[in-house]
Parts: C-alpha cells; structure tokens; sequence
C-alpha cells in the first residue's frame, strides 16, 4: 500500500531548512564557476546517449518517444553536455561549461549535483578547482587520485581479470606470477612513489602521471602528503580513460571528476553531490 504523502525510495525532499541551504550552495559554486569564466547549461532530462556513459547500461531508467525509439533519464550528464557543446553547439568555440542538475539512475535513485566540463582541460584544472571549491563549503574530506589506465594495463598486457579489479579481490590480484604486484597494490600516498623502478615501462609511466599531477598542485593549505593513492581503483564511468579523484567522508561523496575522451573529444570534468554535502551540513547543525 502506497500512502498519498510516501515518496520513492531513494528520490529526494528538500524543505524549510534544508531546502535553503540546498540553494546556497548551489549558488555559491555558481557564482565561483561563472567567476572563472565558465557558463552554464542545462541539458534535457530525456536522453539518447545514456548508455554510452555507463559499462552497465541496467543503471538507466528507460522510456520511448513518440517514434518508439528508446530514451532514458539522464543519468549522468557529462557525455551530453560534451555531445551538445561540440556537435549542436558547434559554432560556439567556448569551452568552458557548468550545470546545476539532478541525474536519475534505477530504480528510483536521485542525485542532485553542480558539475563542470572543460573541453580540452587538464587533470589538474577541474582537480584544483574541485579543491578549492570544496574547501569553500567548509567541508573535510579525504582527497584520492587514481589512474584508470593501470587496470587496463593490467587487465590486457598481464593477463588481469577485470572484474577482479573492479571488486577488489585483493587475494585473486596478489596470486599472481609477478614480483611487483604487492607493492603496486600497498601504494596509498605520494612517499610510495618514490622508488618506481621495480615496474614494468608501461606502468611506470601511468604511475609517474599521479605522481606529477600531485606535485603540481598549487593551492595553498593543501597538504600533498594527505592526498590518498589509489591506483587500482576502477571508476564506473566509460569514458574515463586516465587520472581521476574522489572526495568522500566515510560513505558520504562530495566531488568525483577526472579526464576523458568522448567521441574523439578530449575534456576534464568534475560533479559536487550535493545531497551528501547539505546531509553533512545538516548533521552539524
């Protein structure tokens, strides 16, 4: 029995409160992107091109338009923002993008978050400016990098399963032939690579990548010694082809983002979730 005030199992409510925080920081990071010369868009809650985002396409909720073919909720929106920008928007030559927008996966699960895409943007860009615009909503969090590159090196030149890999069967990746799989596996902060000569070429060069862009880091406060290391973490999203990050409190999620390739367009991008963040600010208060 479905009472008249029950809402769905995972979708959200916002009010009072609530509700008015959920507008403050959802206007706080619009005014730093439009500060840094970004500008907004908001993509159709109908799409497509959904599945081209996701490895399991059963996330999406499916409907069909009114020729049948088959469309679903946006579920993510980096790969429509990018489609939209460079193909229908392709006389406009900006390239820096941002959205305020829920996104909708199945069955009933609602997101809310503030995302940005910068088409030909760097590692570094969308990782500072996730940085700082995290530290600008007071929040603390763990900061993790990683490189999807490594899993599929692993997976295609040294025999890896990949859905080992995906669900971390520690026991499974550390039963293997290969003297340096252990110690790739303990590499948490920036001190475990200092010594990379033990791997092999092609991993030390993916390697090097997460070492680099630590290092290049400038924003002041930001301690890189604290920046977790994660390099066989495997981001659930298609089109992430090298370095990623996260930022999270036990299980809360606050910002994921990295650098991509879609249909031959290279980007950067990151999401703030929202619901996680006005949840942390809740409970403080």
């Amino acid at each position: 029995m479905v009472f008249e005030h029950e809402i769905p199992s995972g979708s959200r409510l916002y009010f009072k409160e609530s509700a008015k925080l959920k507008r403050e920081i959802e206007t706080q990071c619009a005014n730093y992107l439009e500060d840094r010369d970004f500008s907004e868009i908001v993509t159709p809650l109908f799409s497509y091109h959904q599945k081209e985002s996701f490895e399991n396409s059963r996330v999406l909720v499916r409907l069909n338009d009114a020729t049948n073919e088959e469309v679903s909720l946006r579920a993510d929106s980096t790969v429509d923002v990018v489609r939209i920008v460079t193909k229908r928007l392709k006389s406009s030559v900006h390239k820096r993008w941002f959205y305020i927008q829920p996104v909708y996966s199945f069955p009933t699960l609602e997101q809310h978050q503030v995302g940005a895409e910068i088409i030909d943007g760097t590692f570094n860009e969308v990782l500072e400016l996730s940085l700082e615009l995290l530290e600008r909503l007071d929040l603390k969090f763990n900061f993790q990098i990683a490189n999807i590159a490594i899993a599929h090196i692993l997976v295609k030149e040294y025999g890896f399963e990949i859905d080992d890999i995906k669900d971390i069967k520690l026991e499974k990746i550390l039963n293997s032939k290969f003297s340096w799989i252990e110690k790739l596996v303990e590499i948490n902060s920036i001190k475990d690579l200092e010594n990379l000569d033990i791997y092999p070429d092609d991993l030390r060069v993916e390697l090097n990548k997460i070492k680099s862009a630590i290092k290049n880091i400038k924003i002041e406060g930001v301690n890189i010694e604290d920046i977790l290391i994660s390099p066989l973490y495997y981001a659930p999203m298609r089109y992430y082809n090298s370095l990623v990050f996260r930022a999270f409190s036990g299980i809360k999620l606050y910002a994921t983002g990295g650098i991509y390739k879609i249909k031959g367009v290279d980007g950067a991008g990151f999401a703030i979730y929202t619901d996680d963040i006005i949840a942390n600010k809740m409970q403080r208060d």
